[in-house]
């Protein structure tokens, strides 16, 4: 049986601009192309919901965080609804300060917004962050402890407190299947 046609114009628009935004650049200490992540995100909002603006917001996530695209451009190309989801999901950066000097600032903000965050935004968050989590446990199988070196941050316990904030922020997707992932992989990574 044929698969069903399906109107993906907006999903295909969006991750061919998030292809040409991070073209050319590697996802941090993995040595692949970055846009794999992005398009994980996807997967993963896709088992939670057939909402093409929210697909299309997990495609183009870190757009606005990771390269020189404007929230004003998502916003002219792909509407408001899809650029207030991106902005939901991207640090807040202080001018003239390292990411490590603004780590815990940036992440509490981060845990704090997604707490107060529609359904809508906490599901392309999901996307994100269990991605991200997905490749922590990953690595933390075959490093270890070395494995926080390639952070910012080099506290495993500043992690922990990250991400289970994060877990306490998007519990309201506790009945998906993505959380439930995500959940048992902090658990497993930071032993609880």
């Amino acid at each position: 049986m044929p698969n069903k046609t399906l109107d993906t114009s907006l999903l295909d628009k969006a991750i061919i601009f998030a292809v040409n935004a991070h073209a050319g650049t590697e996802r941090r200490g993995k040595g692949f192309p970055y846009i794999v992540h992005p398009m994980e995100a996807v997967e993963i909002v896709a088992t939670i919901t057939k909402d093409q603006e929210l697909l299309a917001a997990a495609a183009l996530h870190d757009t606005v965080e990771d390269t020189s695209v404007t929230i004003e451009r998502i916003a002219e190309e792909f509407g408001e609804r899809i650029a207030q989801l991106v902005a939901s999901e991207s640090d807040i950066i202080e001018e003239g300060k390292s990411e490590e000097e603004t780590w815990h600032f940036r992440k509490k903000a981060a845990i704090d917004r997604l707490a107060a965050a529609s359904k809508e935004a906490k599901i392309v968050a999901l996307g994100d962050k269990l991605s991200n989590m997905r490749a922590i446990a990953r690595d933390y199988s075959i490093l270890g402890d070395a494995l926080w070196n390639i952070f910012h941050v080099k506290e495993k316990s500043a992690h922990e407190w990250h991400y289970r904030g994060l877990v306490e922020s998007l519990r309201d997707l506790q009945d998906t299947f993505a959380f439930k992932e995500f959940e048992a992989l902090v658990n497993k990574v930071f032993s609880k």
